[in-house]
């Protein structure tokens, strides 16, 4: 046999093993027209390279997710669908996230989720395609979890898809055919990447400063951990300090959340989105994740992100940008210097709730969930799983974030599965798990560094900085595993303890440099939120929410300067601060069209105080003198709170320490008899014999008060008395803890009798 007839021969067997043409088609399960039940999950594209279908029941079965498709013709395929095991990891047994792939209603034989603990595609066999048009269904089985990234179907037979990497998004890409197809938007002033309160107000700062502003958010709603999805409480006070303008912009779209979890409605999303919208120099990009950049000359010429439900790629040009994605995942996509704490970082959330039936409800048994009993955790009161669910504190926090959240969603059904099926089953029969939150709520990663550092120490010693700004009063609050919790599990605990450091001041504010929001060697890149510059102690005051969406105005600000002079966010420091101090003290509703427009001042003004406005009861509006806890003088160690709702003012104290005392200062200008009262907060861990003196010129009284009873007088009142007090006069009530229970101090106030 000649060379040209070992030629023709291979050639034939060539053609008889293969199929004369090769046809495929890559369905991305986002793309499905109709989720039904199932969720869009984002979080961890970085992790595993895509967005991806959750179906997340909590227990029930989800609601098919459909979709049309059309093959390039009729024909035998193979299928293969990207999922996982998710406990397998674990090794534990029962694979709850198993479902089935339907075409035009007909399941598959293979059962998916049921294999391997990492991401992988699972051959579903052979199909035969009699039409070009079909529509295919994600079937969920048991509403525990399961997951679909996508769907391949193959005529070659023997062919298998990339598994994962580079090699795997590539391929993803000419599939999809998206290759080239990549629409830029901008220029923009600033490039806002993060939609949760810092970057909201990042965004609309800058934008009623007269920037253009692009605003990237990867998930379908704003407010970040403040979202409907995750309903984590917004904390720290606004509007306080050397500039009490900043957090009037926070302040128009907040939640109004009366606990954590909150409800869905209390988070408004659909505000948050009104009042993005309503900005006319903002371009909102909902569902992108930014996931490229380039960089020219060391600043970042450009952002590269992809919508997550079709996976078109738009690049955003800018001259300036603002990591607000609170993992400083732009930062280092740029080189930008950052840290991040190894050992003993905070965790994760998910938080949960279940509620009462009016019916005996059911749970499915759930073996390959946390081995829990009562015991095992906390019970979830006032039927809420609080932010103390967590885990993943010495875990990768961007590698590692879907196990961390795998993790508690083990616990959680564990749990649950001890209250419904366990020695908690006689008290649960109505019981029924109504919310677990899928989406996590992360406290801390990587934190990027700018010029300042800020550190525990230069908080509590009060360290002046001349760019300080941004007031933080939260205390400097770490979470570490609760150890009567985490002897059952010491790899990875999922119930936390918060320290607290109170030595912040919570009145006026701590005021964090502007140096900290901004990249020490990127020269265009701001920073607002968790990944600010800060030590990991100072992140522990500085990440709620509204402090976080503080820096992200003071960015806007400072982005329109660097506009208007062409210069860097460090030349606004050092050339310019005059300027950005003007800014600063304007208040949140002025604007202006471009930033050499006029500025338009409001036409009504709210109120300004260095102190802020209060959040809880107001006591300029209240009867009387009123003297409220932070204008008392302290002794021993008392705790600020604000947990227990209708105090007064900013927050009430308390202390378990027998001898420490409180003592409020009571200025009388008009003689006469004044009824005394005192307010506190009941609680079953007051105590029940609370030393109360009243003392003045001639008013002399000492009496006990049981703090675990409510107050009998409106607004948490109970009256010490009726006493004369002259013109002129300083009186005071003083509280004094006894060490049995704690005493609790929240304000003081004089009512006239007969006054002259």
């Amino acid at each position: 046999m000649n060379w040209s007839t070992h030629a023709v021969v291979a050639a034939l067997i060539s053609f008889m093993a293969s199929p004369v043409w090769a046809a495929d088609l890559l369905v991305e399960a986002e793309s499905f027209t109709d989720h039904g039940g199932w969720k869009l999950d984002t979080q961890f594209i970085s992790e595993m390279g895509s967005p991806y279908l959750l179906a997340h029941g909590l227990g029930q079965a989800c609601q098919d997710a459909k979709t049309e498709v059309t093959f390039p013709a009729p024909g035998k395929y193979r299928v293969f669908v990207r999922t996982k095991d998710w406990v397998a990891q674990w090794d534990a047994q029962g694979a709850p996230g198993k479902f089935q792939l339907a075409i035009d209603g007909e399941p598959l034989e293979e059962t998916f989720g049921t294999q391997s603990a990492d991401w992988f595609w699972h051959d579903g066999g052979i199909v035969d395609i009699d039409k070009t048009k079909v529509t295919l269904s994600l079937k969920d089985l048991t509403g525990f979890d399961g997951r679909c990234d996508a769907i391949y179907f193959t005529n070659d037979l023997n062919a298998k898809p990339p598994t994962s990497g580079s090699q795997l998004a590539k391929w993803r890409k000419n599939k999809l055919g998206i290759t080239e197809d990549i629409k830029v938007e901008g220029p923009y002033d600033l490039v806002v990447i993060g939609g949760g309160y810092s970057g909201m107000g990042a965004a609309i700062s800058a934008a009623r400063m007269g920037c253009k502003v692009a605003l990237i958010q990867d998930r379908p709603v704003l407010g970040g951990n403040g979202s409907s999805e995750v309903r984590v409480w917004a904390m720290g006070l606004i509007r306080r300090g050397k500039y009490p303008r900043i957090g009037e912009i926070i302040d128009e779209f907040a939640d109004s959340a009366k606990k954590s979890p909150g409800t869905y409605e209390e988070f408004g999303d659909d505000q948050k989105e009104a009042i993005v919208q309503a900005e006319p120099n903002i371009d909102l990009f909902l569902n992108h994740h930014a996931n490229q950049l380039e960089m020219k000359d060391g600043q970042i010429s450009s952002v590269t992100a992809f919508d997550t439900r079709t996976s078109q790629v738009r690049e955003f040009k800018g001259t300036l940008f603002c990591d607000a994605t609170g993992h400083g995942s732009i930062g280092a996509l740029a080189g930008a210097l950052y840290d991040q704490t190894d050992k003993g970082r905070m965790g994760m959330s998910n938080m949960w709730r279940w509620d009462e039936a009016d019916h005996e409800t059911t749970f499915p048994e759930t073996p390959w969930a946390l081995d829990l009993s009562m015991k095992d955790f906390p019970y979830p009161r006032d039927h809420h799983g609080q932010w103390f669910w967590e885990s993943g504190f010495d875990k990768d926090p961007i590698q590692g974030a879907e196990a961390i959240r795998d993790w508690n969603l083990r616990a959680v059904y564990g749990a649950f599965n001890a209250m419904k099926n366990r020695e908690g089953a006689s008290k649960h029969k109505n019981a029924e798990l109504t919310w677990l939150a899928y989406i996590g709520g992360p406290r801390e990663s990587r934190r990027l560094i700018g010029d300042v550092i800020l550190t525990q120490d230069d908080i509590v010693d009060k360290r002046e900085f001349p760019d300080g700004c941004v007031p933080s009063t939260w205390s400097i609050d770490l979470h570490y595993p609760k150890k009567e919790f985490a002897d059952k599990f010491p790899d990875n605990p999922f119930i936390s303890i918060a320290v607290h450091d109170r030595r912040v001041d919570r009145g006026y504010g701590y005021p964090v440099p502007y140096r900290c929001f901004y990249s020490k060697n990127i020269p265009n890149l701001f920073m607002a939120g968790r990944c600010i510059s800060v030590s990991h102690e100072a992140l522990g005051t500085v990440r709620v929410m509204k402090t976080c969406g503080m820096m992200g105005e003071v960015v806007g600000k400072a982005a329109s300067i660097c506009k208007i002079h062409d210069c860097s966010p460090r030349d606004v420091y050092e050339d310019h601060w005059s300027e950005m101090d003007e800014l600063l003290k304007l208040p949140g509703q002025a604007r202006r069209e471009t930033v050499t427009s006029q500025i338009e001042m409001p036409k009504v003004l709210p109120p300004a105080s260095s102190y802020g406005p209060p959040s809880g009861l107001n006591p300029t509006e209240m009867a009387g003198i009123v003297v409220d806890d932070i204008q008392a003088e302290k002794s021993g160690t008392w705790t600020e709170g604000t947990g227990l709702k209708g105090y007064v003012g900013y927050g009430y104290l308390y202390a378990g320490e027998k001898g420490a005392k409180v003592r409020f200062p009571v200025k009388v200008e008009k003689g006469g008899k004044y009824e005394v009262r005192l307010a506190y907060q009941p609680h079953e861990n007051r105590s029940e014999d609370v030393h109360v003196t009243v003392a003045g010129k001639q008013a002399k009284d000492a009496q006990t008060i049981d703090m675990r009873k409510k107050p009998p007088i409106e607004e948490g009142f109970i009256s010490l008395g009726v006493f004369p007090f002259e013109a002129g006069e300083t009186a005071y009530v003083e509280v004094e803890g006894s060490g049995k229970g704690n005493a609790h101090a929240d304000a003081v106030q004089l009512l006239p009798v007969d006054a002259k």
